[in-house]
């Protein structure tokens, strides 16, 4: 089964911000990204799908109570078949978790990468990612650790 992913401009800029951007197309058959993603990460990359949201109505009620990325991140996973949501806003989490869609964070996309073989360590680019500015609780770079095997590291 292939996976895709609809992806928030959270996750694009903390990845880039640390040059960890090039793992993405290597965990996904496919990334989406809304218009409004790419115009919060200020550009775009090659291998990323610019695609519109279609249903403008849940896009809209979904804007009342999240960020314009967010929202369309959300609809745009349930338009896209076996899609992830890449999330990192706690409530559009929520949103998205009640909605009963996939979604993982941009931590989970380490986790992932370390697990594929797609990097070899998570705990430096988890320290990486502290260093650029991206609020990581000591809790979650534990448990990040642990799901990666990296215990005690």
């Amino acid at each position: 089964m292939s996976l895709q992913a609809a992806v928030d401009s959270t996750c694009l800029i903390g990845l880039e911000r640390n040059q960890q951007l090039d793992f993405l197309p290597k965990l996904f058959t496919r990334a989406y990204v809304p218009p409004v993603v790419v115009a919060e990460l200020g550009h775009s990359v090659e291998w990323l799908i610019v695609k519109e949201v279609s249903n403008k109505a849940l896009l809209k009620a979904l804007s009342t109570q999240l960020g314009a990325g967010e929202s369309a991140v959300i609809a745009l996973a349930t338009e896209v078949r076996n899609a992830v949501a890449v999330l990192d806003d706690k409530k559009a989490r929520r949103v998205a978790r009640e909605m009963g869609l996939r979604m993982m964070g941009t931590i989970g996309l380490l986790v992932k990468a370390k697990l594929e073989g797609v990097v070899s360590q998570l705990g430096p680019l988890l320290g990486d990612l502290d260093g650029a500015g991206f609020h990581l609780s000591p809790e979650l770079h534990r448990e990040a650790l642990r799901l990666a095997g990296e215990e005690g590291s």
